[in-house]
């Protein structure tokens, strides 16, 4: 096993897999590559170039009517070279049903991540071997981390009736309404820095004194 440089990676990879492409990344170097070449992909990043950790699996959801709609996300980290690249692949199915290829056997530490990222995105894992819902219950009918999911949430009955009716007597509305979020401009200190969203007219009433 060799650490290959960052200036290296990509056309080292792009040599023994022709279909993959260099992706415009900011950062890190990074790679679109097809779904079928992902796990060989990454299996030679691993073996072969010192990206033996792998750090996180995401997605993205370029909105509906894109296509591919969904594009799945893997980070990898050298622990001797100290330096990452990002591989992404377009996921195959449609968009009710997005499907990657499960990476739990190259790196046993991608179940969780895939089961959040299935969770978050409906994005479905094959070869996963236990692959259901990590935050939400079981049955939850969305997917919060789509396009289409509002930022305030979508009220939905909680599945065990004791513990709906105890949030409800102690949970106000999601404080979302209003976004985007922003921070202040200019001089501040950053540890009071928090964002705030522009219209806070949900909030008025809570932060009036006896409220």
């Amino acid at each position: 096993m060799s650490d290959t440089t960052t200036a290296d990676i990509t056309a080292l990879i792009q040599e023994k897999f022709p279909q993959a492409t260099a992706r415009a990344s900011l950062d890190h170097p990074a790679l679109d590559v097809p779904a079928g070449d992902l796990l060989a992909v990454l299996k030679t990043l691993r073996d072969a170039h010192g990206y033996d950790m792998l750090v996180d699996v995401t997605a993205i959801d370029w909105a509906e009517g894109a296509n591919p709609r969904f594009t799945a996300v893997y980070h990898l980290y050298s622990t001797t070279g100290h330096h990452y690249v990002r591989v992404a692949t377009a996921c195959t199915g449609d968009d009710s049903a997005p499907v990657a290829p499960s990476v739990t056997g190259l790196w046993p530490a991608a179940d969780w991540h895939e089961r959040e990222t299935y969770d978050m995105f409906g994005i479905r894992f094959e070869g996963h071997p236990d692959l259901r819902r990590i935050l939400m219950w079981e049955g939850y009918p969305y997917h919060p981390l789509r396009k289409e999911f509002p930022l305030a949430g979508i009220e939905t009955e909680l599945p065990d009736p004791e513990v709906a009716a105890e949030t409800k007597a102690k949970v106000k509305a999601a404080p979302m309404m209003g976004g985007p979020f922003v921070a202040s401009s200019g001089e501040m200190n950053l540890t009071e820095a928090e964002p705030r969203a522009k219209d806070e007219s949900w909030n008025e009433s809570s932060e009036k004194p006896g409220a």
